[in-house]
């Protein structure tokens, strides 16, 4: 009987990534998906060491295993990701009855690893310390049918003090133009229809073959394959971030008016702290110019609050930069304390409570914003890709989600527009993954929208056919009663 297994996913879309990788390795090695409340034969972290708590996580983890294991003859533990890299042999000095533990830049390793350990009956750690061959080489088992990650780069020339990621994942490394695009085309020949390009640092693209034009070139690229509907890209570097980069944006239909830029402080003396080599006149500046380009973009941040050193002054100076930006969301961050990073031993750390009350103000603000911006959407008309698993949780209202080319999530209601009752004995069309509807926007919220007035077309498409062959038993489709398809599937 084939061996069972389960990653557990920690972190970064990077880290997302990678777990697909991790799972085609081990389908490819004959391991099968454990169902879903059964207990694994192998189980794999993937770890972070850049989130909050990371280490507590995973080890709160690996003791709630141990008993399990204890009991289970044969089961099997592997830790990898970023932690792995960083901590390496402690791992199995805390955890013992770990089997293997492997790095960033060795995820092809793992089924090779876990059979090693288990004719040798001992723990196999292997840490590499530079990438030897690039990871989109490997099996990947992809998490939708629809929609997937493309690594363009992997690694990070950077050197922000509060970031640990450059030590773990190494110098970037770029694929070359032509493989990046050959995988999309592949992509999209079995159903897929979106696709995110996913770098460290993903505008830096083309730094080791030396064209600092290869980003906007690739997402023209892009543009130029047929059947992709969507392509968006995660995350740039305010430092890097060029005009011709917008403008590409701007002319290449299928690039979505969406940016995620992180900005971390809007203080000029906490950005220099940071290493961050921009200061928030260029970082609004580029605001200025994507929004000029692209006026309905949504832009979206990082920001940390209480970093060492952060004065009062400091914190109301990013609340600016919020207020002036007009962010549509933003992921918000409390700093704390990573080991191995410069910023952990710069003297005057903020206590605590002062981070909490800033970093409250910050999330009021954020919210705040988020949601006029939002409130400005009602009224209008936006087609959507149908999601899977996001938003459900409204059940009782049998809304189903969708993502607009701003990538809003908009819960809709997947009945026709108008008189249901009459609709009744006109043609069923189910509403699946992948598909597209347009919906009209009737109510917002700060995280979401919500379109409670109908569906006003259905197109099927080529995803989400694929997404129906690749659901081994579907449950019964959502339906729109009514509502005639739009075209042929894409």
């Amino acid at each position: 009987m084939a061996r069972t297994y389960e990653v557990r996913t920690f972190g970064c879309q990077m880290n997302v990534h990678d777990s697909e990788r991790l799972t085609g390795l081990l389908e490819e090695a004959g391991y099968v998906a454990a169902p879903a409340n059964a207990q694994a034969d192998v189980v794999v972290f993937n770890t972070c060491a850049v989130r909050e708590n990371a280490d507590n996580k995973l080890y709160g983890n690996l003791g709630h295993l141990a008993p399990v294991k204890a009991r289970t003859p044969g089961m099997q533990i592997a830790v990898g990701g970023c932690l792995a890299q960083k901590d390496r042999g402690e791992i199995t000095r805390k955890a013992p009855w770990v089997d293997v533990v492997f790095g960033t830049h060795n995820i092809g390793s793992l089924p090779a690893l876990l059979e090693r350990a288990r004719v040798n009956d001992e723990a196999q750690v292997e840490i590499l310390e530079s990438l030897e061959v690039f990871p989109s080489t490997l099996p990947t088992r992809r998490e939708s049918a629809y929609a997937a990650w493309v690594s363009v780069s992997v690694g990070c020339n950077n050197t922000c003090t509060f970031c640990i990621v450059p030590a773990l994942r190494g110098k970037e490394k770029d694929r070359r133009p032509g493989d990046v695009l050959a995988e999309v085309r592949a992509l999209v020949a079995e159903g897929v229809s979106e696709v995110t390009l996913l770098g460290q640092n993903v505008n830096a693209y083309g730094v080791e073959f030396g064209d600092r034009q290869a980003f906007s070139k690739l997402l023209r690229a892009c543009g130029e394959v047929e059947g992709l509907e969507r392509v968006r890209f995660t995350s740039p570097h305010p430092a890097e971030f060029t005009d011709d980069v917008i403008v590409a944006m701007a002319e290449t239909p299928n690039v979505m008016p969406q940016l995620h830029m992180p900005l971390q402080s809007g203080s000029d003396r906490v950005l220099k702290a940071m290493r961050r080599s921009y200061r928030r006149e260029k970082y609004l500046g580029i605001i200025d110019r994507v929004r000029a380009a692209i006026p309905d973009a949504a832009i979206t941040t990082d920001i940390i609050v209480g970093f060492p050193g952060e004065t009062e002054e400091d914190f109301v100076q990013t609340l600016q930069v919020v207020a002036a930006a007009r962010f549509s969301g933003a992921f918000t961050f409390q700093y704390s304390i990573r080991p191995g990073t410069p910023a952990a031993t710069l003297p005057d750390q903020v206590p605590a409570d002062v981070v909490q009350d800033r970093y409250e103000r910050l999330v009021e603000l954020v919210n705040d914003i988020a949601w006029e911006e939002n409130k400005s959407l009602v009224g209008t008309t936006v087609e959507l890709m149908v999601a899977e698993g996001e938003g459900r949780k409204d059940a009782a209202t049998h809304r189903l989600s969708g993502r607009g080319p701003d990538n809003r999530l908009v819960h809709f209601d997947p009945t026709p527009f108008g008189d249901r009752a009459a609709a009744r004995d006109e043609r069923r069309v189910e509403i699946r993954p992948g598909d597209m509807v347009t919906v009209e926007i009737t109510r917002a919220a700060p995280h979401h929208l919500v379109a409670d007035g109908g569906v006003l077309a259905v197109r099927r498409t080529r995803s989400g056919d694929a997404w129906e062959a690749r659901t081994a038993a579907p449950s019964a489709p959502v339906v729109g009663l009514g509502m005639p398809a739009v075209g042929a599937p894409a």
